[in-house]
């Protein structure tokens, strides 16, 4: 048995997410120059891929950092208290910052990243997430600049994503098979 016969179905396929990411970059282009010198934030672990296939073909000049920010543990849910276990190295006060985010669920992990950024006066943030999740929104307000896929309420992996720390090298995003983490639930 291999983690293969762990998913249900595969929501979004390898090449699918490799020409939406190559449509992002090309807005993100549009948006950028070399003169604004952006700072990528990655938040990880979940949004690793997704950056390291998007900057591969953005044209401005950029630079890259990243946080830790936990609010899953390991199950299938967010918990809902988000905490920071890895802090930006970067000055972000006065620069242009682009979240660069695996998924978007409730927006609580989302909301709490945005309100603890702008306390350092950066010129500009800005939000590209992989995939959007809006029928689990709880938090509204969250600006969403560039999305990758809209995707219904699942639980997904895979591209990044995971479950307890698994599964995120699967080069597509699936959907697992809920027999796997149910008993984890009960």
């Amino acid at each position: 048995m291999t983690m293969l016969d762990d998913i249900e179905k595969i929501l979004i396929t390898e090449e699918q997410l490799q020409v939406r990411i190559r449509d992002l970059a090309a807005e993100l282009n549009a948006r950028y120059t070399d003169d604004d010198v952006p700072l990528l934030v990655c938040i990880l672990k979940g949004a690793v891929m997704f950056l390291s296939d998007l900057v591969r073909h953005l044209d401005f000049r950029h630079e890259m950092d990243f946080m830790v920010v936990s609010s899953y543990g390991s199950g299938t849910r967010s918990s809902g208290i988000v905490r920071i276990l890895l802090d930006l190295e970067a000055n972000i006060e006065g620069r242009h910052v682009i979240i660069v985010e695996d998924i978007i669920d409730t927006g609580h992990t989302l909301n709490y990243i945005l309100h603890n950024l702008e306390t350092r006066h950066p010129a500009s943030i800005r939000i590209a997430t992989l995939l959007n999740k809006p029928s689990r929104r709880e938090i509204f307000d969250i600006p969403v600049d560039f999305v990758g896929f809209e995707i219904p309420d699942e639980f997904v992996l895979g591209f990044g994503l995971d479950y307890a720390e698994q599964y995120r090298n699967l080069p597509f995003i699936g959907v697992l098979k809920p027999e796997v983490y149910t008993h984890v639930n009960d």
